[in-house]
C-alpha cells in the first residue's frame, strides 16, 4: 500500500492584528518554531487610526498544514482575523521591486527595451546605470530580473506580497 504525503502548496495569509509592540515577531515565530518556511512577509498599517495592522504572509504547505498554522495563528491575542487568500478564492497580489542594472551601449538599449516591455519605469538614472521601478505578480518580478542579468543587473530590492481578496466585502 502507498501512502501520498499531502502536496505543498503556495498559501498566501492576510492576518489582521492589533498594531502593538512585538506581534509581528510572535506571528512569524509561529511559523518558525513548527518548521515552515515565510517566503515573503510585509506588514503596514490597515487602519487610517493606525490601530489595526495587516500582515501578509506567502508560505507553502498542505492544507491541513495551513489550516493548523491558521489555527494557531488565530488564537494570538492580538490577532482580529486570519485568511487563506489561496483557499478563499479569487484575490489580488502585487509587488514591487526597485532593480538597478548598469551597462552602456547595447547593454543599455537592452535593458530599456525589455523595461518597456515589462512596463518598468526608470526612477533614476545615470550615464552608466538605471533604477527601474517595476510593479505586478511575483512571477512577473522574477521574469523581469532574469532577463536583466544577460545586461548588468547590479541590486534588487523587494517589497514582498502585498494581496487582498477581490469583491465587495472586506476582510
Amino acid at each position: 500500500m502507498h501512502i501520498h504525503a499531502e502536496a505543498a502548496e503556495r498559501h498566501t495569509l492576510s492576518i489582521l492584528v492589533d498594531d502593538e509592540a512585538g506581534i509581528l515577531a510572535r506571528v512569524a515565530g509561529m511559523f518558525t518554531a513548527r518548521g515552515y518556511n515565510i517566503d515573503s512577509l510585509t506588514v503596514a498599517h490597515a487602519t487610517e487610526d493606525l490601530s489595526i495592522s495587516r500582515i501578509t504572509i506567502v508560505t507553502s504547505g498542505s492544507a491541513a498544514m495551513m489550516e493548523q498554522i491558521i489555527a494557531q495563528v488565530d488564537r494570538l491575542v492580538p490577532v482580529h482575523r486570519v485568511v487563506d487568500l489561496t483557499a478563499q478564492g479569487p484575490h489580488v497580489e502585487r509587488e514591487l521591486a526597485l532593480i538597478k542594472v548598469a551597462g552602456v551601449g547595447e547593454n543599455r538599449i537592452e535593458a530599456l527595451r525589455l523595461a518597456d516591455v515589462y512596463r518598468a519605469r526608470v526612477v533614476d538614472a545615470t550615464t552608466a546605470s538605471f533604477v527601474f521601478e517595476l510593479t505586478g505578480s511575483s512571477e512577473k518580478v522574477n521574469s523581469f530580473i532574469a532577463m536583466l542579468q544577460e545586461v548588468g543587473l547590479v541590486e534588487v530590492a523587494r517589497t514582498g506580497v502585498v494581496a487582498i481578496s477581490r469583491g465587495k466585502e472586506a476582510a
